[in-house]
């Protein structure tokens, strides 16, 4: 099966001719597809020193609108991912294809705990994967890394649910655990990237804070939502016996209590019926898909015969 390497690109000359070339020397990789997210230094120029297809975005648009870019332009059966930073090196890409040759739809590289950039991130990382493997039952052990591969068929049915931003392995994976694929990890030891991180910590630090919020509601928002609930009711629930039993008194902090348990609920409920839909309409688009290929295919021996 063909394999084309996608590969978003902001300002990393200094890493990039490195990677590529490690890419060249590898008989796995058919295509090699450099997203040039709006850089200001010699990118579009080695891409041309080594032959790789460039796709240049004028203007700087995201990780996340990097990967969609890269993807759409891309002809490979499956798609590998990577950055440009030289933390992935070419070296572990064939034991992601041995793995996935194993049934399953996706394979994650999972960082090694000392590959963290600082304990901050090791912690923030280490609370998303807890809290995304309790949302799908399922061990997680590596919600957002970049380098993975995946399918290309199927990682196309979703590029419409994939922000422009920096969450788009987060979005990714949850929605593949939704649509019942197989997601498989592969340990490995990330390098030390090469020049300055892109990553904002303030700017970037609440946006990954919301990721929480985001799994949920791209898995299951019911699970997110009734836990919040109930802490409301028993919040209430205890305001009133406590006012009761030292005024005989039902008072507004309660009723209040009460009410934004019932809304929380709601909006839970709401908000799993628009997920159903929207992966509804996935499955849709695949099946209106596959009945169009067999009616080709019958086209075509139609006229054969």
């Amino acid at each position: 099966m063909k394999v084309s390497v996608v590969i978003p690109a902001k300002n990393e000359s200094a890493s990039l001719p490195m990677l590529l070339g490690g890419l060249k020397k590898l008989d796995q990789v058919e295509e090699i597809i450099v997203v040039n997210d709006g850089s200001t230094d010699e990118t579009s120029n080695i891409c041309q020193e080594f032959g790789v297809i460039e796709v240049k975005h004028p203007y700087s648009k995201g990780n996340g609108a990097a990967i969609k870019s890269g993807t759409r332009a891309s002809s490979g059966d499956i798609l590998l991912f990577m950055d440009a930073d030289g933390q992935h090196r070419p070296e572990d890409i064939p034991a992601l294809l041995d793995k996935m040759s194993n049934g399953y739809d996706m394979v994650v590289g999972a960082r090694h705990s000392s590959s963290q950039a600082g304990i901050g991130r090791l912690v923030a990382n280490g609370f998303y994967n807890k809290f995304a493997s309790w949302m799908v039952d399922q061990k997680i052990e590596d919600l957002t890394s970049g380098f993975r591969v995946v399918k290309a068929e199927k990682f196309k049915r979703f590029l419409y649910l994939l922000p422009n931003g920096f969450s788009y392995p987060t979005t990714s994976t949850m929605a593949f655990f939704r649509a019942g694929f197989s997601v498989g990890y592969l340990p490995f030891k990330a390098q030390k990237r090469v020049g300055k991180s892109h990553i904002n910590y303030i700017k970037d630090g609440v946006r990954f804070l919301l990721i929480i919020f985001k799994v949920g509601s791209l898995y299951s928002p019911l699970k997110l939502f009734t836990p919040i609930s109930v802490g409301f009711f028993i919040l209430g629930l205890i305001r009133y016996v406590v006012t009761y039993a030292e005024s005989s008194s039902f008072t507004n902090m309660s009723a209040l209590l009460f009410v934004s348990a019932v809304i929380v609920f709601l909006i839970g409920i709401v908000s799993e019926q628009i997920t159903m839909l929207m992966y509804q309409r996935t499955e849709g688009a695949e099946q209106r898909e596959e009945v169009s290929i067999q009616r080709g295919e019958a086209g075509v021996d139609g006229l054969g015969q």
